[in-house]
């Protein structure tokens, strides 16, 4: 199975709102927050390219990739295997979708994604 990028996010948990509005002044991004986590869904207006999120979050600031698995388990086993260190087990966010992060042996963290459908 293919495993395309699916989703990005860029996350501060400090400046999370902060960082919503500079990208929608920046890039014209229409940016939706109506959510209990003021998660800031993004849509680029464009058929080019992935949406993604802005918003705040826990842990560090970062931007992350996330990729559709169809496994996520399996493929966070197989990252370890690899050198990875686990930073979120896999996890269902308000039943909708089921995410999990690693870092990778250089420290970049990266994100799977699996649909609850």
């Amino acid at each position: 199975m293919p495993n395309p990028i699916v989703h990005w996010e860029i996350v501060s948990p400090e400046r999370g709102v902060q960082l919503q509005e500079f990208y929608a002044n920046l890039f014209g991004w229409k940016i939706k927050t109506e959510n209990p986590f003021n998660y800031g869904l993004v849509n680029t207006q464009s058929s080019l390219g992935i949406n993604g999120a802005v918003g705040p979050g826990e842990g560090p600031r970062r931007v992350t990739l996330y990729a559709q698995v169809d496994d996520l388990q399996a493929y966070l086993d197989r990252a370890e295997s690899l050198g990875a260190t686990v930073l979120m087990p896999v996890t269902e966010i308000s039943g909708v979708i089921t995410i999990a992060l690693f870092c990778d042996p250089d420290g970049n963290v990266f994100g799977l994604m699996q649909n609850n459908a």
